[in-house]
């Protein structure tokens, strides 16, 4: 996955093809910069989006890139497949496969689907300690009651995997519709919550992932990058200002 951290003498190393301990004295000489900063540290952590310079070389030259996508149903979250299109072949750029995604959906599954080329950011979004709660519409099969707001909020055992999922929230909406909040995003999880209640979904729609809302203007299979206040909005709440100077 893209981003990965690397100390600065590694990641110099690599790409001069030179010994890691003429750095230290590349760095004593002033001869690197991090990110406009004079460096002095080689234990400090860059990854392939910081801006090192080296002799007045720039020896990175990537952007961090964030995508909405909104998925129809019948395309798979997977970045290739050999049955089904891929929310992979929706992107119309030339760097597509330079992506990979952030929270998957199942095939009959369609709405906001994330892909970045930042595996730190998709690393901290989809944490389970970062509690983003994703939003979903939800159609089933026969009539909703009073019964199902408690049963998500304690949480259902499958026996399966030998887990408990976490609290979740449902709303009501009319007879045959709901919307649903995780916090986790177990295999087939909300449709398998239902099947506790013997109720199919016949739709699952999701529309947000923590304040990022699918954008009402997109079509199915068309997509836009996050505005930068988007992507900072996943940011604020797990303080992650090493992302947010890159935007």
């Amino acid at each position: 996955m893209p981003a990965k951290r690397t100390r600065l003498d590694r990641f110099i190393s690599a790409r001069l093809i030179i010994n890691r301990r003429n750095i230290k004295a590349m760095l004593a000489q002033g001869r690197v910069f991090v990110n406009g900063e004079l460096a002095n540290d080689v234990q400090m952590l860059v990854d392939e989006f910081s801006n090192v310079v080296v002799d007045g070389k720039a020896l990175s030259n990537q952007t961090p890139t964030y995508i909405m996508l909104h998925k129809p149903i019948g395309v798979v979250s997977a970045t290739q497949d050999t049955k089904h299109k891929t929310v992979i072949d929706l992107l119309d750029r030339a760097d597509k496969r330079d992506f990979h995604i952030v929270g998957r959906l199942d095939l009959n599954t369609s709405g906001l689907v994330l892909l970045t080329n930042d595996g730190l950011w998709s690393r901290q979004l989809t944490s389970p300690q970062s509690d983003v709660e994703k939003r979903y519409h939800v159609t089933l099969k026969n009539p909703l009651t009073n019964e199902y707001a408690p049963a998500f909020a304690e949480g259902m055992y499958f026996a399966f995997e030998n887990i408990t999922t976490r609290p979740a929230k449902i709303e009501i909406l009319s007879e045959f519709e709901a919307e649903v909040i995780l916090v986790e995003g177990k295999y087939h999880q909300i449709k398998r919550m239902f099947g506790r209640f013997q109720n199919q979904v016949v739709k699952l729609h999701r529309h947000s992932i923590g304040e990022i809302q699918l954008d009402p203007n997109l079509q199915p299979g068309e997509s836009r990058e996050l505005t930068q206040a988007e992507v900072q909005s996943t940011l604020k709440k797990r303080g992650l200002n090493q992302i947010a100077n890159k935007t």
